[in-house]
């Protein structure tokens, strides 16, 4: 498994039976990828995304965000470099099967599992916006396998074309951040893989400037994550992948007990819960 994205799904070398791993990408899928919709409406609004854009998506997941994107008109392309239970869904989203009646995907639509460069070959135009909307600035060395994927991906998209890159806000305005402290205090002895920091300011700059990219703008946007109940909440979180060194240090019960516990605070009286979150994205652009 490349180094990149290692913030996704440590289970993959853990305890996890691939049941498992198909469970959780469905929680991803139906619970947590939604979360984020500001975020991509965000930046597709502010690079006026639509028919004359070409989008590779690194780190694609369950598809979401292309599917929003290809909706405003855009050609879409997906790299999901560790996790084929969610690239797998995000077939099904923007890959339907064509028949009679059927819906059929837009033409040049292409999801891989690997490298950037395997979302292109001699034929297919340079793209115009690449997108890695997985947010940095939660786990420990998370910024430079994002780094390593963008250097592999720019070559394939045209000059001065945009990249979107986005990570958490400060833990002051992530009320997230008290949750994923449990992921750090239980996965202690593995902290060089997994551990929580908090986000840093220049984080996301300075991922950028490492690939050879020119920083062009910024933003902050509200991402409140909220769900139905405890339940939805715990495999919603479960499912980021962010607790995956912590159930490998202890145990999946214990972990259970302690993210429950710290979502306590934040269920409210009907039993939803409500975690405002504040999420930055920096554009920077192609040489």
């Amino acid at each position: 498994m490349t180094p990149t994205l290692v913030r996704h799904h440590l289970s993959h070398t853990g305890r996890g039976s691939r049941t498992d791993l198909g469970a959780r990408a469905r929680d991803w899928s139906e619970i947590q990828e939604r979360m984020l919709v500001p975020l991509y409406e965000a930046v597709y609004e502010r690079l006026e995304v639509g028919s004359a854009t070409r989008v590779l998506g690194l780190g694609c997941g369950s598809g979401l965000a292309l599917l929003m994107a290809a909706s405003r008109g855009a050609a879409v392309a997906g790299v999901e470099p560790s996790c084929p239970e969610r690239l797998a869904l995000a077939r099904q989203r923007l890959l339907p099967e064509t028949g009679a009646g059927g819906t059929r995907a837009r033409a040049g639509t292409r999801l891989v599992e690997g490298a950037p460069g395997d979302a292109a070959d001699a034929g297919t135009p340079p793209y115009t916006l690449v997108t890695a909307f997985e947010p940095i600035g939660c786990l420990a060395g998370d910024s430079e396998g994002l780094g390593e994927l963008l250097a592999s991906a720019t070559p394939l998209a045209e000059r001065g074309a945009p990249v979107a890159l986005a990570g958490w806000g400060p833990p002051e305005r992530c009320a997230t951040s008290s949750v994923l402290r449990v992921a750090t205090k239980l996965a202690d002895p593995l902290r060089s893989t997994g551990s929580w920091r908090p986000a840093l300011r220049d984080d996301l700059e300075e991922v950028a400037q490492r690939a050879g990219l020119r920083p062009d703008g910024s933003g902050r946007v509200s991402c409140p994550f909220g769900y139905a109940d405890l339940d939805s909440a715990l495999k919603g979180l479960l499912s980021t992948g962010l607790f995956d060194a912590a159930i490998e240090a202890t145990d999946q019960a214990q972990v259970d007990k302690e993210v429950t516990e710290a979502l306590h605070p934040y269920q409210r009286r009907d039993g939803t819960v409500w975690m405002p979150n504040v999420f930055r994205y920096v554009i920077a652009r192609v040489p």
